[in-house]
């Protein structure tokens, strides 16, 4: 059998079905009758005992390949053998009797709160190892088997309806071999860990958990988006084949990473960096890159069951914009709503979240939270170059309103004597399509303005990007997509406004000739796109690119667009210098 999906990251592989969904506690509420008290106390302590077992053998496992890993289990156990916690437990089970799952979770939340509020940043890292094994002692509670990503036995292809960040924040990177969801498509947080991780995916495949069983083997073709789910021994080898010459190509992409981004007639473009965590993995790309064009703040606020506090920000903060230096970092302020929800921020349930609250509007609608990480940002911008970019703007008074929390944070800093750059300057992401219509009249009220292509995209084709059901109709190479970006690049251009494109178009090499010939020359990407985008850049001759554009414009289908737009690749690909 054949299953069709979208390929997000590129890769070939051969390996077994893992089929994940993560554990989600249901907690008994209602009291136990007191005849049970015993009964439920002696099931408690073998849940105890369950998961302390595991955490022994995970940490046991840990200690030679990841010994950082293997602290933080060490850590979970201490907190499971906690004898305070454990005696509170058995009171609320013998006292009231609560049913030991509900006394675990009135516990274990107990504690989280009172560390969340500690004002040690080291305390409030332990309310996140609270949640966890929390998790751990209620599933080994439940009698459910151990299903996370962060420790796998073997190497697997894992498949699923989605994958949240909660479940990729700790990818066991090292035996993933490739990612198949039935949600999901280019633009889904899944899709862009995939590419950071480099890990291939195919997203969006109707009906792919029904159809597959745990330890069934598969060829993932990330490059065609194809799921074999009965390959023959032809087959299987055909694929081994395929795997290694696409393999070899993405290697050939690399020898472009530490290349600069110059055109065949000495344009210089800048390619920047898309950031989502601060780690070494992902700030690696800062010595290739001419800066961070879109540094992505919401994994702090989306990686556990609390909100970051003001410091722990600006360590994050800081963090970036040292491995950067001089180069400029853009920092976009929270952008939770949509697809992304928080754990600890319980956000009103609606019909259709992103036409809802989300991005700048809910940093407008929790004031409290946008003046912590205001102040978090102008704090650290006395390290680094740092600029700051508000998401999901639909109109002029959000911006005005926006300005008017970064002078006050501003203005209390300095009646504080803590220093920041007073030169800091301040942008949007244009997406939504009511503030790309107005460009010319937003230009003079913001620094400089970056195109998130994914949510434009979504917007002016009014398809769900991360519904499968609407994939036809989500079309990234639309002629109004083009367009808009011309509008918006003439007319920024022509305010003396900075303009750059960090959605998923900025890395994909077919768009790539498209937006150099539109004037656009800032284009920011995530890390495994860098190399692919160098390559094309190499290669590319601004007067063919502004010819390209010029036609692309005039075209008529999405479709027409991407065949043009291959033709052209594929022409420079072979080196040719006639005008493509």
């Amino acid at each position: 059998m054949e299953l069709l999906g979208k390929p997000v990251s590129q890769g070939v592989v051969i390996g077994e079905v893992l089929r994940y969904e993560p554990f989600r506690p249901e907690v008994e509420e209602s009291p136990i009758p007191a005849t049970e008290v015993p009964q439920a106390l002696a099931r408690y302590e073998q849940a105890r005992a369950s998961a302390r077992a595991e955490l022994a053998a995970l940490e046991e496992k840990l200690k030679g390949g990841d010994p950082d890993k293997a602290k933080i289990l060490a850590a979970h156990r201490d907190i499971l053998l906690d004898p305070a916690m454990d005696e509170e437990i058995r009171a609320l089970v013998k006292s009231q009797n609560a049913s030991p799952d509900a006394a675990i979770a009135q516990v274990y939340d107990t504690y989280a709160a009172v560390l969340g509020r500690s004002k040690n940043p080291m305390m409030r890292e332990r309310a996140s190892d609270l949640a966890d094994v929390k998790l751990r002692l209620l599933r080994c509670w439940a009698g459910a088997p151990e299903r996370d990503l962060s420790s796998l036995p073997e190497p697997v292809i894992v498949v699923a309806d989605d994958l949240f960040p909660s479940d990729t924040v700790a990818l066991d990177r090292a035996h993933v071999l490739g990612i198949v969801t039935q949600v999901g498509g280019g633009t889904s947080h899944t899709a862009i860990i995939a590419r950071s991780y480099e890990i291939p995916a195919v997203l969006g495949v109707a009906g792919v958990i029904e159809c597959l069983t745990d330890g069934q083997t598969v060829i993932l073709d990330a490059v065609e988006g194809k799921i074999l789910t009965e390959p023959s021994e032809q087959e299987l080898t055909a694929y081994r084949a395929k795997a290694d010459q696409v393999s070899a190509r993405l290697r050939e992409e690399k020898t472009y990473l530490s290349t600069e981004p110059v055109t065949r007639d000495r344009v210089r473009l800048e390619v920047r960096l898309n950031v989502a965590a601060v780690n070494d993995r992902e700030l690696s790309g800062a010595a290739h890159t001419d800066g961070c064009g879109l540094f992505r703040t919401e994994f702090l606020y989306l990686s556990g069951d609390r909100l970051p506090g003001e410091e722990e920000q600006f360590q994050a903060y800081q963090k970036v914009l040292a491995a950067f230096g001089s180069k400029p970092v853009v920092l976009r302020t929270m952008d939770i709503g949509g697809d992304k929800q928080l754990p600890a921020l319980k956000l009103p349930k609606e019909s259709n979240p992103f036409l809802g609250i989300r991005g700048l509007r809910l940093s407008l609608d929790r004031m409290d939270l946008f003046r912590i990480q205001i102040r978090a940002a102008l704090r650290a911008s006395v390290h680094g170059n740092l600029k700051i970019m508000m998401p999901m703007v639909g109109a002029l008074d959000e911006v005005r309103a926006a300005k008017t929390v970064f002078k006050e944070e501003g203005a209390a800093l300095d009646a504080a004597g803590i220093p920041w750059d007073h030169g800091t300057e301040l942008g949007i992401m244009v997406e939504v399509p009511s503030i790309a219509l107005i460009a010319d009249l937003i230009a003079d009220e913001v620094d400089f303005v970056s195109v998130g292509t994914n949510d434009l995209t979504q917007y002016l084709c009014a398809a769900d990007r991360m519904n499968p059901a609407v994939r036809p109709y989500y079309q990234e190479y639309h002629p109004a997509v083009f367009r808009v970006l011309s509008y918006l690049a003439r007319t920024f251009q022509t305010a003396g406004k900075s303009v750059s494109v960090c959605g998923e178009l900025g890395g994909d090499p077919l768009a790539i000739p498209v937006l150099a010939g539109l004037g656009i020359h800032k284009l920011s990407m995530g890390r495994s796109s860098v190399p692919a985008a160098k390559r094309v850049i190499r290669n590319l001759n601004m007067a063919d690119a502004k010819a390209l554009a010029q036609e692309v414009q005039g075209m008529k289908t999405a479709e027409d667009i991407r065949a043009r737009l291959t033709a052209f690749a594929e022409r420079a690909t072979e080196g040719s210098n006639q005008h493509v």
